[in-house]
């Protein structure tokens, strides 16, 4: 599984290509090109934490984005096929890349979670891979003042 650093987004400038034929003297130099990164992974802290076999408390993690093979592959699981309720379990194993000191993160510590941390990783998922289409800018009719509301209710896995 290839991971990349948790990168904040911020713009490239693209350098003009050298193999582009050469300006005259008077032309103006061609304005750079701006590319946007994304950013694959994100921070989270569990409200409650993963207990570990020793006893260990794991609370700070990074969950990455999700592919369309990571919300595919688990159905096929036959967890999964006996009770659709266990898709979450299988398909947050798959995406949290890191939690603590753990050495490896998969749906069996997904599953030995408290259910408030659970709860909260399935929202968290839906957050950073909804990229912001379910929330909406409203305004306050009382003070005007301007604040976003969550629209997303649907269930995990489910686009």
């Amino acid at each position: 599984m290839r991971r990349t650093a948790v990168r904040a987004p911020q713009a490239e400038v693209e350098q003009p290509s050298q193999e582009a034929a050469p300006l005259p003297p008077s032309a103006p130099a061609p304005a750079p090109v701006q590319r946007q990164t994304l950013q694959t992974e994100f921070a989270f802290e569990l409200p409650r934490g993963y207990v570990d076999e020793a006893g260990t408390v794991h609370r700070d993690g990074v969950m990455r984005l999700s592919t369309a093979r990571d919300e595919l592959v688990p159905l096929r699981d036959i967890r999964v096929q006996e009770n659709p309720a266990y898709l979450s379990v299988v398909l947050l194993g798959r995406v949290i890349t890191r939690l603590g000191t753990l050495p490896l993160v998969h749906d069996g510590v997904v599953e030995n979670m408290f259910a408030s941390d659970l709860a909260f990783l399935q929202d968290f998922y839906r957050q950073i891979n909804a990229e912001g289409h379910t929330r909406a800018s409203v305004e306050c009719p009382h003070c005007a003042e301007p604040f976003e509301v969550e629209l997303g209710g649907s269930r995990l896995g489910e686009s």
